[in-house]
């Protein structure tokens, strides 16, 4: 994982965003523009790595994809999503460690970005501010339920999801919010009409809709 780019602000709440496959945090920094005024924003960008679902071509990948469109069937590899669950809980640990309160600690991803904050949050061993997926889904399986913290049930959570995405259909955000929902958490879901090239004008108004909350 490449050292973020964050905005250098005076140290109040802290955003992690985590970029879709094959994108970069770079390309996705503009985002801070738009919401959570004064925070300090970290954009990571995933490892190189080939990716089984298109044709073991090497891109920006948090974790290997098998297939595509992504849904509740889809095959699960946990071992290099746990590694880079490790690398975000890395940098939340460091910003706590710098003064942040958890309260204040927020983590946001687009697709597969999505899905590694909802996994970095739920094994996350404290209460964080919030979570915020935007046509994402679940990256482990059910088994998974029982390696949640007690402490991370708390953080809420708000998942948005385009209605006719076809690579992660509206239903893996749905089965998504069944699991979290499932677990007593409190998961608000928001279904979009529109798709890329509008998606990050989309997150851009969600965004700004969840910093007003």
């Amino acid at each position: 994982m490449e050292e973020p780019a964050a905005a250098t602000a005076a140290r109040s709440r802290f955003v992690v965003w985590l970029h879709g496959l094959g994108d970069s945090g770079r390309a996705n920094e503009p985002v801070a523009g738009y919401a959570f005024a004064g925070a300090r924003w970290a954009f990571p960008t995933a490892p190189t790595a080939p990716v089984t679902c298109n044709r073991g071509a090497r891109m920006p990948s948090w974790f290997d994809i098998h297939d595509t469109p992504i849904t509740s069937k889809s095959v699960r590899g946990e071992e290099d999503l746990l590694r880079s669950v490790q690398g975000v809980h890395a940098m939340i640990d460091r910003e706590i460690s710098a003064g942040t309160s958890p309260e204040d600690v927020f983590v946001f991803g687009l697709s597969q970005g999505g899905a590694l904050s909802i996994a970095s949050v739920l094994l996350y061993p404290k209460t964080l501010g919030g979570c915020a997926v935007f046509s994402g889904f679940l990256p482990f399986a059910s088994s998974f339920r029982s390696r949640v913290t007690a402490e991370a049930k708390k953080t809420p959570v708000l998942w948005i999801h385009g209605r006719a995405d076809f690579l992660v259909p509206i239903e893996a955000g749905q089965d998504g919010t069944k699991f979290l929902r499932g677990l007593g958490m409190s998961c608000e879901f928001k279904v979009h009409e529109r798709l890329p090239p509008t998606v990050r004008f989309t997150v851009v108004l969600y965004m700004a809709e969840l910093d007003a909350a």
